[in-house]
């Protein structure tokens, strides 16, 4: 029976052959741990909005012909993409956190186009063997996991050149019904709570590093894995009873690093074996999808920007014109993240194996801004809220019949306000600004799918200097001689941002390539 709710989701994790390691014990149930579950629950939203919200989390998929959720969708359409950053920003009002389910999406979706491109050039299996996969994980509604990031050692060395071999997942064995690897994977989002985990390779790869241009899906409990679960600021407070200090006590993000050890991966799972030259392309588009995944950002930015008008409600201060101003520039910038991020999706173009690639240079534009803008939307809560967001004495000293009384009365805010809506709120913003929820709205955002000069490298080489150097030359009235190829370059450019063939921007084209020619 396929998973339709949050709750069967829950129960389907339950009883595992998992070995995680958390606070250096082996944890004999993750679903039950109070560090983990609100990660748990988070990801148990996908399934309940694909259940209450179908339109938005939900899609009919082409390869089954039934409904799926659209984080196991391959995106058929630019509409399908565009519905994805409105589900990621759903998802992120909802729950205030990572929902951890980006990374399998963007993987099935790179991994669909990249493979039938290896197929073409080879004749291998590999897509055939995806689109199986990917049928199977859709009937029985599965969470998927993509383990990119190695752990890298010496930065400055290739795989191959690495001392110890193992700081790069790899081969290490063959045989006739598959491969065997070792490895390491750091910062792996929601892996503990996924069912299958797709491992790819993290960089460039050259002729020497055949043994590492590996892709493959196994089990999350596969023999030889094991995981140990990623510290996050405050993370022990979920331990400690009640609800208030966790700030967000129902939902979490989780990261963990996942160990390879001679881990089995059978022929009919493997969607590249070698094929080192495409390393690059799956990096490439992965991170192309992933950067405009990244709008999922503002919907913890509305829920950040609610939680700073709502305390400046309980201070008495709503009405102050620097706290109106500031909570426009909050907004400002919320809505520049997400105007990049589905301008991406919208400028989307059609790969070879028929699913759809969103727009490079938006998508790193996108997340270049998701690496600063949090920090200034964090920034402007904290002012709003006030020191007491970090000196607030915590809740047993609330209920205590000795200290209570006098925090009831001198912690107050505006008149009809219970202290304790005060308290929620400011526990919340340093939840989500410095507790746990930092990791997946700060931290993450600083350095997930590339750290911020990865997006500028990819900016860089799609800025087209020349052709713009041209277009500045032409109103200046410098004639080098190259009217002839700036109609071209030109029409190859409204190409690229409207899509060749659409007879509405066809005409757009002709008539700009008129007025170059004059």
């Amino acid at each position: 029976m396929p998973i339709r709710t949050g709750a069967e989701y829950i129960q389907s994790l339950r009883g595992r052959k998992l070995k995680v390691y958390l606070l250096g014990e082996l944890v004999k149930e993750p679903v039950d741990h109070p560090i983990i579950r609100p990660s748990i629950n988070a990801v148990a939203e996908t399934y309940d909005l694909a259940n209450e919200e179908p339109e938005l989390g939900s899609a009919k998929s082409s390869l089954t012909g039934i409904q799926v959720n659209r984080f196991l969708h391959i995106a058929e359409s630019a509409d399908d993409l565009v519905n994805q950053n409105r589900m990621q920003r759903k998802l992120g009002q909802l729950t205030g956190t990572c929902f951890q389910r980006c990374v399998g999406m963007d993987a099935l979706n790179s991994l669909y186009s990249t493979t039938f491109e290896i197929d073409a050039k080879y004749g291998t299996i590999y897509h055939r063997r995806l689109v199986e996969f990917i049928k199977m994980v859709q009937r029985e509604n599965l969470v998927i996991g993509g383990a990119m990031t190695d752990v890298k050692g010496d930065r400055s060395l290739s795989p191959s050149q690495q001392d110890d071999p193992d700081m790069f997942v790899h081969v290490t064995k063959r045989d006739s019904k598959g491969v065997y690897i070792t490895g390491a994977k750091a910062h792996q989002t929601g892996c503990i709570n996924s069912h299958w985990i797709i491992v790819m390779p993290t960089m460039r790869l050259k002729e020497e590093d055949k043994d590492y241009a590996i892709v493959g899906a196994v089990p999350a409990d596969a023999p030889g894995i094991q995981y140990i679960y990623g510290r996050q600021s405050c993370d022990t407070r979920s331990m400690e009873g009640g609800d208030i200090d966790a700030g967000n006590a129902m939902y979490s993000g989780q990261e963990a690093m996942i160990f390879f050890e001679n881990v089995f991966i059978p022929n009919e799972m493997i969607f590249m074996n070698g094929e080192y030259e495409y390393a690059s392309m799956l990096v490439e588009r992965f991170t192309c999808y992933h950067r405009r995944s990244y709008v999922c950002k503002t919907g913890l930015g509305d829920v950040l920007i609610g939680a700073a008008a709502a305390i400046a409600d309980y201070n008495g201060v709503a009405n102050a014109s620097h706290i109106r101003e500031k909570l426009v520039e909050m907004t400002h910038l919320n809505e520049t993240i997400f105007g990049t991020g589905i301008a991406s999706s919208y400028r989307a173009h059609r790969t070879l194996s028929g699913n759809y690639q969103n727009d490079d240079m938006l998508a790193n534009v996108c997340k270049h801004n998701v690496t600063r803008f949090p920090y200034e939307i964090g920034r402007l809560a904290q002012d709003i809220a006030g020191g007491l967001m970090v000196t607030m004495p915590s809740e047993k000293d609330f209920k205590s019949p000795q200290t209570g009384p006098l925090l009831e009365k001198y912690l107050k805010g505006r008149k009809g306000v219970p202290t304790e809506s005060r308290v929620r709120i400011l526990r919340l913003i340093e939840n989500m600004t410095l507790g746990r929820n930092a990791v997946g709205y700060l931290t993450e955002s600083m350095h997930g799918a590339g750290s911020p000069q990865a997006q500028r490298i990819q900016i860089a080489r799609q800025m087209q200097l020349e052709y713009k150097k041209k277009l500045a030359k032409r109103l200046a009235n410098i004639n080098e001689g190259e009217a002839s190829e700036l109609v071209q370059e030109q029409s190859d450019y409204f190409d690229k941002i409207f899509g060749a063939g659409k007879s509405n921007n066809k005409d757009r084209k002709d008539d700009k390539s008129k007025q170059f020619k004059k």
